[in-house]
């Protein structure tokens, strides 16, 4: 089943799962629960931490997930949760997740060089959530901004263009059929 936040990221061949951590955790349970589907793709949007590794309207994928704030960055905050998840041991591009949008430089570099390649809002939670219903789970993300002061703004400005490009590319690799 191929699956998206919603909002901006409308697909007629994806479900709405909803924005955030939260919203998204409750949706796709349902799903799981009541359709019982035999795989998730999440699709959408995703800011590069790094402008240097990843480019605007460059395609990632992952199966892995991390859900690490700014202020656990600068020593303010701890968690006793599990803080990375991942169906692939093997990925290389952990994606972050949090309600929040980094729009410090500063911070974005640090999450750069903790391994986290992007963040993405919803992707933790999807990942979780197939975990917990034994389902295979994998995100493709189009990057439509860097993590600065700009962040939304330019994904703003670059979502319709990310929009088909990753329609393009799920075509491509036949994911969907035109």
């Amino acid at each position: 089943m191929i699956i998206s936040a919603g909002n901006q990221e409308i697909f007629p061949f994806a479900r709405a799962i909803g924005i955030g951590l939260i919203q998204s955790a409750i949706n796709l349970t349902r799903i799981a629960l009541f359709e019982s589907p035999k795989s998730f793709i999440f699709i959408g949007s995703a800011g590069s931490y790094n402008p240097k590794k990843h480019k605007i309207f460059d395609i990632i994928t992952s199966s892995t997930a991390s859900q690490i704030e700014i202020s656990f960055l600068k020593q303010e905050s701890y968690t006793p949760l599990n803080q990375i998840i991942s169906a692939n041991q093997n990925d290389n591009i952990i994606i972050n997740s949090s309600n929040y949008i980094t729009k410090d430089p500063i911070s974005s570099l640090a999450f750069d060089k903790l391994g986290l390649s992007a963040e993405n809002m919803e992707f933790f939670s999807v990942i979780k959530v197939a975990h917990e219903f034994n389902l295979p789970v994998k995100g493709i993300f189009v990057i439509t901004n860097y993590c600065n002061q700009n962040a939304h703004q330019d994904y703003l400005k670059n979502i319709p263009k990310a929009k088909q490009l990753l329609t393009e590319y799920l075509i491509t690799n036949k994911y969907i059929t035109p």
